[in-house]
């Protein structure tokens, strides 16, 4: 089976021009922990110019934490965070004639709605209120994906190449050593097993198995388009192609 690669991307901190043409599907950032009008109507531009599927990318209003903190909000100021932000890129998507494929969380709230059913609840239901055609990317077999199934929306499971997994399949808190992976043959290795559904190695050393439709580059970093090359390269020598989900 082909599987998705995908990068988060508008926020302003990573070379997008030089990645988007590697992946297939990209998440741009919505105004809310990165990004703006002028940020998001480029990224657009670059993802219609190299056939890159347009995904949102609602975090958080905090840009001083980049999202990566909790805000405290009720299920209801979830929702209108999301459906807000929902609103911005669509337009910007429509004025350039594109048009939304997916919907992926940012930062802390991914991660909270990873665990937290509430919270996940309240953006899968605002992704639907807003357009049930579109696809909830959220961390493999979490809270957030089965949210996003109750609530009548397509699902993409998404795993992560150079993070470390907890043995309950939660991905290991960035506070923690050992987090994210300083060794790219590594995170190819990971990658190749994720991308042909053989288990991975968890943190302890005990096996894993994670459900992959998606896999994420992380677009903020200096080194990811270098990256996306060699994950490209490990994946077709794997004989696995890449498609958008």
């Amino acid at each position: 089976m082909p599987i998705d690669l995908n990068a988060d991307v508008g926020e302003e901190q990573g070379d997008d021009a030089a990645l988007l043409p590697l992946v297939t599907s990209c998440n741009i950032a919505c105004g809310g922990h990165a990004g703006g009008p002028e940020t998001m109507k480029r990224t657009v531009e670059l993802a219609l110019r190299h056939g890159v599927a347009i995904g949102a990318h609602p975090g958080y209003a905090d840009r001083a934490n980049f999202g990566r903190v909790v805000v405290p909000l009720s299920a209801a100021a979830i929702g209108e965070l999301v459906g807000g932000q929902l609103d911005a890129i669509a337009a910007v998507a429509a004025a350039a004639g594109a048009t939304l494929r997916h919907v992926k969380p940012h930062g802390a709230l991914y991660n909270l709605a990873a665990r937290d059913e509430g919270v996940a609840a309240a953006i899968a239901g605002a992704v639907a209120a807003f357009d049930r055609r579109l696809i909830l990317f959220g961390l493999a077999q979490s809270a957030l994906t089965a949210s996003g199934e109750r609530a009548g929306l397509r699902v993409a499971h998404e795993a992560f190449v150079d993070r470390a997994y907890e043995a309950d399949g939660s991905l290991r808190a960035r506070t923690l050593p050992g987090a994210v992976f300083d060794d790219e043959a590594r995170a190819l290795d990971q990658a190749v097993a994720l991308a042909a559904g053989l288990p991975i190695a968890a943190f302890d050393g005990s096996r894993l198995a994670i459900r992959a439709d998606t896999l994420c580059i992380h677009g903020d970093t200096p080194h990811a388009p270098g990256f996306a090359r060699l994950l490209r390269a490990a994946l077709a020598d794997a004989g696995i192609d890449l498609k958008a989900t």
